[in-house]
């Protein structure tokens, strides 16, 4: 990845040249010497740099760097641990992760385990007599050079004779899928033997596409590694039974790996003559998948969601877990498993993308390369930084924290306009700017400025002009709204007092009529199907009442029904009647997914409504309603497909993606696509759920409590990354290198 705006360019005497990615403690570069000699170079985040027990945890992992040395580890090149902040410089391995292997090109053949499983173990063996254990061996954490695998990254390793640790009272740190029983029991007896279990893990995974413990949720995976017995479906013969004992539960049953070396010898095949054991596990181009499926379904379009400001602060509270202090990473297999039970291959059938609009390029920019003449954000802002966008006609209109409204040539990259909307003296980290919608060349937005205290002091609704961002009107709506909505060319706010909701022009800004709200309830503006609604909820003590009002935007008038009495989300329209998804009230403990039991759909003429009871209980965040099929997905990347008359499952397919946003289906409502907070992209079959690709990431994780979205422009995709960035995607080949915007 080419480097960030904000990124140093030398460190230590290192030319910093790539972005590599990042760790959960710092960021990783490619640098290069003065001589030319190419390095990783590992810097630590500057708000862990201050922490004691993080910069000891870096001297920690530089240590037991520079105490291992073989063939396969990355040897310590240079490091400081005591800059300001922390770096550390490894040799630098050409080649993806293992963990991109298995994602690119599906699970190994058992013929192609030996050149990798022999070179980890004897990895295990350099790393053990050196008196170190690594404690999170797994397939991230392993590249894959040409003469053979490298184990990488000893953040979390400790010396084998040391019984301290640096993990607080009550922290797991590891992956669960690979972590050994003992490392959920007692992290502090984890001795080479847990190095082992996790070889293992590794192994299994490497053979079917998923982890021997897998569950949907990182803490039910530890439950399983310490209590189950593995999953091994599709190991077999020899193979499986050395896998069984690297997998005991007691660390005395486990083999060491002198005697790992000789059984994997014995039962893993020689490569075929002529083959190298290494040209094995080069880069080859990716398999190609499974033709398209024929046949559209009935197009619907996905609406704004009730409920999201929940879920989005519980995100907010997981991705913290994931990415600091609780450092308990959930992670899935590669491959997936859709209703064909077919592992995930990229597709080239050129009828399954829609054209790409002309003139289009890779392009990627950045919310702080945006914010710029005078609106840049303020010195040491670090509040969410992912921008929302709404995409018309070839161009791309965003907004977020502490940036302005902006028009983006969504084929090129190229900023068009920023708005000068930020009122005089505020601070960018005190305002908050949010798309509505775009009609007929207007462009909405709700503009709110926070106080110190990050509380609403003012907030309004604006309109812009689209070709060139000067202010058309605005009006005052009330700082404890639940925010404003546009449809059918009309918004919708609360003003005044709040006890109407009021529909304005959205051209001119002329109102058109003002609803009354029942007393006592808090009302939330939606749209869907572009069509105007309002939610009204009280939650009185041993009673919960709701009220929902179908709009008719053209005489603003409108028609209260009786919804669902129960927790529940509107999610859309399907032949004609409105959608409703119920949850449980009680969340999912330590996980912003909730679990849904009934989809309810009403007649939005008589108000009748048609439940359906949920032959399963499924989890996700927020559902999404798209071309006729419902869709969940959970915190761990689990994604599946409901029918919404029936609630009948159409099929489930797991993804690698940690907390994505909802699902967009394209205009073929051929592909659903999710994303991550580090712009990674998962695209999926509508039809089947067969993973066609992943891509790769783009960007660390922050803790933003933001929802990702894939938008569309044409046969292209756009999204926004946790860290400000913005970039686009070609379906067809995701891993297209950008060009900055």
């Amino acid at each position: 990845m080419p480097l960030y705006k904000g990124d140093p360019r030398s460190v230590g005497g290192y030319k910093l040249v790539d972005r590599l990615g990042a760790g959960g403690m710092g960021m990783v570069y490619r640098g290069r010497s003065r001589s030319g000699r190419e390095v990783a170079v590992k810097i630590v985040h500057a708000e862990y740099a201050q922490d004691p027990v993080f910069r000891a945890r870096f001297r920690q992992e530089i240590e037991a760097a520079r105490r291992v040395s073989g063939a396969f580890t990355a040897a310590v090149v240079d490091a400081d641990p005591e800059a300001e902040l922390p770096w550390m410089a490894t040799q630098y391995v050409p080649g993806q992760s293992l963990a991109a292997r298995i994602r690119d090109q599906g699970p190994l053949r058992v013929p192609e385990l030996r050149p990798l499983a022999l070179g980890l173990v004897e990895a295990l063996r350099d790393i053990h007599r050196a008196g170190v254990v690594h404690r999170d061996l797994k397939p991230a954490n392993v590249l894959m050079a040409e003469d053979g695998p490298r184990v990488i990254d000893f953040g979390i390793s400790r010396a084998a004779e040391s019984h301290h640790t640096l993990t607080e009272t009550g922290q797991v740190i590891g992956t669960p899928t690979f972590m050994s029983p003992e490392q959920f029991t007692d992290a502090r007896t984890a001795g080479p033997a847990s190095d082992i279990f996790s070889l293992g893990a590794l192994l299994v995974y490497c053979i079917t596409g998923r982890g021997p413990f897998d569950a949907d949720s990182p803490y039910l995976t530890g439950y399983r590694v310490v209590h189950n017995q593995p999953a091994l479906d599709g190991v077999t013969g020899s193979v499986r039974a050395v896998l069984e004992r690297c997998l005991a539960k007691e660390p005395g049953d486990r083999p060491g790996p002198d005697e790992l070396a000789r059984e994997f010898a014995r039962v893993l095949p020689e490569p075929s003559p002529g083959e190298p054991e290494t040209m094995r596990l080069r880069l080859p181009s990716a398999r190609p998948g499974p033709p398209p499926p024929a046949g559209d379904p009935a197009a619907t379009r996905h609406p704004r969601w009730r409920g999201t400001r929940v879920l989005m602060a519980a995100a907010g509270v997981l991705a913290v877990a994931l990415t600091g202090c609780l450092l308990l990473v959930p992670s899935r297999g590669d491959g997936a498993t859709g209703a064909t039970g077919a592992t995930q291959a990229r597709t080239t059938a050129p009828s399954r993308w829609a054209p790409l609009p002309p003139g289009w390029k890779p392009w990627q920019t950045t919310a702080s390369a945006i914010a710029e003449k005078g609106v840049r954000k303020a010195p040491g802002y670090e509040g969410n930084r992912e921008p929302a966008c709404v995409p018309d006609d070839g161009a791309l209109y965003c907004a977020g924290s502490a940036l302005l409204p902006e028009r983006i040539d969504a084929t090129t990259g190229r900023t068009l306009w920023r708005s000068g909307i930020a009122p005089p003296g505020i601070p960018a980290d005190r305002y908050v700017t949010a798309l509505l919608g775009v009609h007929e060349g207007v462009v909405l937005v709700e503009l709110t400025v926070t106080g110190a205290d990050g509380k609403g002091e003012a907030q309004s609704v604006l309109a812009l002009d689209g070709t060139s961002g000067t202010r058309l009107w605005s009006h005052p709506v009330r700082t404890d709204s639940l925010g404003s909505v546009y449809a059918a060319g009309v918004t919708l706010t609360q003003e005044g007092d709040g006890t109407a909701v009021t529909v304005r022009s959205a051209r001119e800004g002329t109102v058109r009529r003002r609803i009354p709200v029942p007393a006592g309830y808090d009302c939330l503006l939606l749209a869907a199907e572009n069509r105007p609604y309002v939610e009204c909820m009280t939650q009185e003590e041993g009673s919960h009442s709701t009220k929902f009002l179908v709009v008719d935007p053209a005489g603003g008038t409108a028609r209260t029904l009786a919804s669902p009495a129960q927790s529940r989300s509107f999610v859309g329209v399907q032949d004609g009647r409105l959608v409703f998804v119920e949850a449980d009230d009680r969340p999912v403990a330590n996980s912003p997914d909730l679990i849904y039991t009934r989809i309810v759909r009403v007649d939005p003429d008589t108000g009748r409504r048609t439940p359906a009871p949920l032959p399963e209980r499924y989890r996700g965040g927020v559902p999404t309603l798209a071309h006729g099929t419902l869709y969940f997905a959970t915190s761990s990347g689990l994604v599946t497909a409901v029918s919404p008359a029936t609630g009948a499952r159409l099929w489930q397919s797991h993804t690698t993606l940690e907390t994505p946003g909802q699902a967009s289906v394209d205009q073929k409502g051929r592909t659903v696509y999710l994303a991550g907070g580090s712009g990674r992209v998962a695209a999926l079959d509508t039809a089947t759920g067969t993973l066609l690709w992943e891509s790769s990431a783009r960007a660390e994780v922050l803790d933003t409590g933001l929802l990702p979205t894939v938008w569309f422009n044409k046969g292209a995709l756009v999204l926004a990354t946790s860290d400000g960035t913005l970039f686009t995607l070609d379906p067809a080949h995701p891993d297209r290198k950008p060009v900055p915007g």
